[in-house]
């Protein structure tokens, strides 16, 4: 017989980090507001969600990888939006973000979730943050409690 690691997405008593953009704000600002409503709706209790702000995208990784380092969280979810301009900046600037988000993940056994957009154009970076294409920290967030229930089953499996 098959043995399914089921999750819900209720998130208990964790604590959960945010790390997120300023840069590109009038996006960034959108995604945090629906982290934060997707971790309070899931059971997170306001004062166990810290927010991390910082300058621009490409320094999420550091900032989500002393979070991870501290033990105090269950998950952090990385907000931040990439929107392409007239050079090829934006290529560099993603593909180390999204290496560096991972490997925080990897090397710390924390969940890191990528909410990071990376879009042509800003108008496309407001559909993804709440606009007709949803919200991206709010997927971030769901991601997060999924994945903390997840690893706490597998978890629960080694005994």
């Amino acid at each position: 017989m098959v043995n399914y690691l089921n999750t819900d997405l209720l998130a208990g008593r964790d604590a959960y980090a945010i790390v997120v953009s300023r840069f590109n704000e009038q996006v960034t600002e959108k995604l945090l507001q629906g982290a934060l409503d997707t971790l309070i709706r899931h059971g997170v209790s306001e004062d166990k969600i810290s927010v991390a702000r910082v300058p621009g995208s490409f320094e999420i990784p550091l900032a989500a990888g002393r979070l991870a380092q501290t033990g105090r969280f269950a998950a952090i979810c990385c907000l931040g939006a990439v929107i392409q301009g007239e050079t090829t900046h934006h290529e560099y600037i993603n593909r180390q973000v999204a290496e560096g988000v991972m490997s925080v993940s990897r090397s710390t056994g924390v969940p890191v979730t990528f909410g990071i957009l990376t879009c042509q154009t800003a108008q496309q970076a407001l559909d993804r943050a709440g606009g007709k294409a949803g919200n991206k920290g709010r997927e971030a967030a769901l991601a997060a409690i999924e994945m903390v229930n997840l690893l706490q089953q597998i978890d629960q499996t080694k005994n």
